[in-house]
């Protein structure tokens, strides 16, 4: 067996991510993951990929905007790598706006049109257009984008997986750090490191999801007072989520995910009568910074860490697997300021 030229330590989206950029650029990699591959927050149920709103522009919109950009064909990478389909579809978004927050989601429109380097759409349509898959609008017209996606994380996970396991690259529960070390260990990494620190520098954000059966394949994700409903193409409709900085149990359900499951029947009323088949709730990783946190990592010398996804970590995964990559093969530093360790210390 040839040596390890880069260990990865944690099997999360950055974690899967990171080990199939620097496998398909040839190294040779292990990923160790005690729990096995998507068993923390990169193993819930929604899944939205979405962008911020087209203005005040800044480095991490600019940075989120490229790997939007560049998720169609990762993913097309990956299902041919692994024959594993994540899920993924560019199907768009809808959200209500009210009356008098038209102004502004037209103006951002026009944003749109420059900064979205006009490969998708942000527009205001009448609710009338959206057909009964569409949130009720107090104004009677919704905000559509045609950047935002989605997939379903489990099967992305799964995906990921499949076409690692292709390239020969396993995921064990444990192993030696053998050449360039990478933490992406979530939640767990931050407490972590904000223990030995002795300061705050991230921790973890308790998120509740549920999954209902509705088939909706294809349509657009909806984004109501902010809850995602998101349809899945295997015919669910993933609900979530709520956002616990105090709980006591990190994986359990409570009367707090079965008020967002009537708040999204209530958005959207073709959901009544739909069942709920699944519930889920986990630790997401939030830096202080609530940027990714990707870099030299402050604990273990020449070694790094990419952690900190929060909620847009399937989404921000194509980008920071290539900007990791070109740092853990080349040297090669290309990490906005804004996701630098140093901006959550």
């Amino acid at each position: 067996m040839p040596p390890i030229d880069i260990t990865i330590r944690g099997a999360g989206i950055f974690g899967l991510s990171i080990a199939w950029a620097c496998a398909r650029r040839g190294a040779h990699v292990r990923v160790i993951d005690p729990h096995g591959p998507g068993a923390g927050s990169s193993g819930g149920l929604v899944g939205a990929l979405a962008p911020h709103v087209p203005e005040n522009w800044n480095v991490k919109k600019a940075f989120q905007l490229d790997s939007l950009l560049m998720a169609e064909g990762f993913w097309a990478g990956v299902t041919a790598a692994g024959g594993v389909d994540p899920g993924y579809v560019r199907s768009g978004r809808l959200q209500p706006v009210a009356e008098e927050a038209l102004p502004l989601a037209r103006a951002r429109g026009e944003g749109a049109a420059e900064l979205w380097q006009g490969r998708a759409v942000w527009e205001v349509i009448p609710a009338a257009e959206a057909g009964p898959w569409a949130p009720l609008s107090p104004s009677g017209f919704l905000i559509r984008d045609t950047l935002t996606a989605l997939l379903h994380p489990r099967r992305a996970c799964a995906a990921l997986t499949a076409a690692l396991a292709v390239r020969g690259i396993e995921i064990t529960p444990e192993g030696e750090d053998t050449g360039r070390v990478l933490h992406a260990t979530g939640a767990a990494g931050l407490a972590e490191l904000s223990a030995a620190l002795g300061r705050n520098v991230g921790g973890a954000v308790k998120g509740q999801a549920a999954l209902l059966r509705h088939a909706a394949p294809g349509a657009p994700q909806l984004f109501v007072d902010g809850l995602h409903i998101v349809p899945h193409l295997d015919g669910t409709v993933a609900i979530g989520s709520t956002s616990e900085r105090d709980f006591d149990d990190p994986t359990g359900t409570d009367a707090q995910l079965d008020t967002l499951v009537e708040r999204a029947r209530a958005a959207l009323p073709i959901l009544h009568g739909a069942p709920v088949v699944a519930r889920w709730a986990g630790l997401r990783p939030r830096s202080r910074s609530r940027a990714p946190m990707l870099g030299a990592h402050p604990l273990h010398p020449g070694q790094f860490i990419a952690n900190g996804g929060f909620k847009i970590g399937f989404g921000m995964a194509p980008k920071v697997a290539e900007v990791m990559a070109d740092l853990l093969l080349e040297g090669r530093d290309e990490i906005p300021e804004a996701f630098r360790v140093e901006a959550s210390m």
